[in-house]
């Protein structure tokens, strides 16, 4: 996948023809959207950096690897669709055919909500072609399960190998910190693989990133206290001050 630093120049020329574009979700017609995003994620960082604790689901005693984040409608320019309607039904019959990719029942419902709305499809026909999405991509043989430690700089590459078809301008690789926490697959409308658009780039800037089976928790910044002047003695009154 392009850099990061390479695909910001793009967006900041395109910038200097186009009025003002907004890269943040936006509401808009369910259906109007250009190409999805296949969000894979690494369940060991996933686990150990959640903001909100460990999910029950995904992080309880099975020891996943990959499993699907999310299938997200997204425009070629960087912004993405988001609760475009306000259903919330999500049958149990979806759940239980989702649960082997999608290990997490307050995942689904987050993504139905926020993404899945804005597909144009039910939530029967958008978990079916989220399954489809993730059927379709092969997950390479060394990242099935945690295991050994794999460099960042090679996690592009296994994806490659592993599925034809699939070119270095549709994959990206996003870190947390030093850790592999996402892998973005971009994907047609038919699911077929394209190249992304703006802004689904590569996010792993040190170099020694890695995709481990451990994770360390990220941990709180501390912020230290300035050092305190020693308190003065006070100034002796004046002799003779006048009344106020």
């Amino acid at each position: 996948m392009r850099s990061a630093f390479a695909a910001a120049l793009s967006v900041l020329v395109a910038g200097l023809f186009a009025a003002s574009p907004s890269w943040a979700q936006r509401r808009a017609e369910p259906g109007n959207f250009d190409y999805y995003v296949l969000s894979l994620s690494w369940t060991p960082t996933y686990c150990a950096r959640d903001k909100n604790g460990p999910d029950p689901d995904q992080c309880g005693d099975r020891k996943y690897g990959f499993v699907v984040h999310g299938l997200w409608p997204q425009y070629n320019d960087g912004s993405y669709p988001a609760t475009c309607t306000r259903d919330r039904n999500l049958p149990k019959t979806v759940v239980d055919q989702t649960m082997p990719v999608m290990p997490s029942v307050g995942l689904m419902m987050h993504e139905w909500r926020k993404h899945g709305t804005c597909s144009g499809l039910n939530a029967t026909d958008y978990f079916a072609k989220l399954r489809a999405a993730a059927a379709k991509l092969a997950i390479p043989e060394p990242l099935k399960a945690p295991g050994p430690t794999v460099p960042a700089t090679q996690v592009e590459r296994l994806f490659l190998e592993a599925n034809p078809g699939l070119s270095a301008e549709g994959v990206a690789v996003i870190c947390s910190r030093r850790d592999v926490s996402e892998v973005r697959i971009c994907l047609n409308k038919d699911l077929g693989f394209v190249a992304c658009g703006q802004k689904v780039v590569d996010r792993c800037r040190d170099r020694d990133a890695a995709l481990s089976a451990e994770v360390a928790p990220a941990q709180p910044r501390r912020s230290t206290p300035l050092p305190t002047a020693p308190a003065l003695p006070p100034a002796p009154a004046p002799v003779n001050a006048p009344a106020r």
